[in-house]
């Protein structure tokens, strides 16, 4: 049943009060991804959120530090962006984006986003997410090397550790085993290269090389071995999430993108958790000055109001599509593509995150939000490689500092406290615990995150 409630002078409908008992026992019927009975037993039932706070049904307050799934930028609570889906939605929801037909919110997100990320890159395409992007991209790579007659460029390299999605083709450039394990063989024309970790590098290194060089020619060698004539591209993050908050080694992708031009190999850079000012700019690759043949993002566009996603393009490659022979024409699409109130959502989002100053306040407060963590493995014997580029920080939890061995469980043990304590972290691969708030965090709240990690690895027995 609805109800309705002033909540600071503003009338809005909640549902009636949940019984958490009953909503347990409902969500058994429900299946989550990565799914796993052991992970549905003490579920959080969240009910409703506000800043960077959530509120569960069973009395819980907890500041996710997470921000969802790396996603709702500008913090939850918005009522603004509802009030526009709203007010799209009475007007029209939705309508087809296949060749033909269009609606003004896509138009208009596609005008603003023309040149928004790169001043080459003025044609997108939208999906639903991070992962259709991800399919969408490498679809795209490939249709571009067969309209200039290079039909045998269809491979693709990823690195190691690197999530692009668990789609079957997202999936085969994941470099995360895990995600591979139930689900495979992956799909042919795949290849992952080392990641070049700074910390704990897993290639092969030649004396006198930094890790970037040595990632680099990882890379080069792997281009090299398949036969650059049949390499279409290579896929990276800008910082490496869901594998462990990677923070690039100097000169890495300098390295890289001379490379991918030396071999005809187009670069495409996925934003989908850096984009739309997590790292403090706009987009990681303005941190790393990377300058792709095709952009991805998802996520942050729409601060996970709505579900959104696209696929950036050259204009080069752009002008490739829109030259096709009509027999030959880009055919791909999603029903959802140009989601009409969903593209609404995305302008007054990014409007929101230029009118509040949250760039800024997202390199101020990760800097404050690094400098606490680095704190943290100061202090503990147990806690290194503190290391962030805006809302987007990490630490690791080894065995010993001087092994680097990574403690997994630990991990894993001081997540589960801190989150009883209040504060939702994410452990990762390699011992990582994670952290990207939203971008609306204050310092006070920050301080909040550190302190309750602190006492969560003491309890732990850091």
């Amino acid at each position: 049943m609805l109800l309705a409630i002033v909540e600071n002078g503003e009338k809005r409908l909640t549902m009636s009060a949940y019984n958490h008992a009953t909503l347990i026992e409902q969500d058994q019927h429900q299946m989550h991804g990565l799914h796993h009975p052991s992970r549905a037993k003490n579920i959080a039932m969240i009910e409703r959120g506000d800043g960077v706070w959530l509120y569960s049904t069973d009395g819980k307050k907890i500041l996710d530090a997470m921000a969802g799934l790396w996603n709702v930028n500008i913090g939850w609570g918005n009522r603004e962006l509802p009030k526009v889906a709203y007010d799209q939605m009475m007007d029209l929801p939705y309508n087809s984006g296949f060749a033909g037909m269009s609606n003004p919110p896509s138009a208009m997100l596609a005008d603003k986003l023309a040149g928004f990320f790169r001043p080459y890159m003025n044609f997108t395409y939208f999906t639903s997410g991070g992962s259709e992007s991800t399919e969408t991209s490498f679809k795209t790579a490939r249709f571009y090397w067969r309209q200039l007659g290079r039909t045998e460029k269809t491979k693709i390299i990823s690195r190691l550790n690197g999530y692009h999605g668990i789609t079957m083709a997202a999936m085969s450039a994941t470099g995360i085993s895990k995600y591979h394990t139930m689900f495979g063989p992956l799909v042919d024309g795949f290849i992952h290269v080392p990641e070049g970790n700074p910390y704990r590098y897993n290639g092969d290194m030649r004396e006198g090389e930094t890790v970037a060089q040595a990632a680099a020619r990882a890379l080069e060698e792997a281009i090299i071995r398949e036969g650059p004539e049949t390499v279409a591209a290579f896929i990276s993050e800008p910082v490496m999430g869901a594998g462990g908050v990677m923070i690039p080694d100097d000169g890495y992708f300098d390295l890289v993108q001379a490379i991918c031009k030396k071999y005809e190999v187009l670069f495409i850079v996925d934003e989908v958790i850096c984009g739309f000012a997590r790292t403090g700019e706009w987009f990681g690759s303005h941190v790393y000055d990377i300058h792709p043949d095709i952009m991805q993002f998802a996520k942050g566009v729409t601060s996970g109001y709505i579900p959104l996603g696209g696929m950036h393009l050259s204009d080069e490659i752009r002008d490739v599509v829109l030259n096709a022979p009509a027999d030959q024409s880009w055919m791909h699409g999603f029903t959802y593509s140009g989601h009409a109130a969903a593209c609404a959502v995305a302008l007054a989002n990014i409007d929101i995150i230029e009118r509040e100053g949250m760039l800024e306040n997202s390199k101020t407060m990760g800097a404050r939000l690094l400098d606490g963590l680095q704190g943290l493995a100061d202090e503990f014997p147990n806690i290194d490689n503190a290391r962030g580029v805006g809302l987007l920080a990490a630490f690791d939890v080894v065995k010993s500092v001087e092994s680097r061995e990574p403690d997994e469980p630990t991990a894993g043990v001081i997540s589960d406290l801190a989150l009883e304590m209040g504060v939702r972290a994410r452990p990762l691969l390699g011992g990582t615990i994670a952290f990207s708030p939203p971008l609306c965090i204050t310092a006070d709240e920050v301080d909040f995150v550190v302190n309750t990690m602190g006492d969560a690895i003491t309890r732990a027995g850091g």
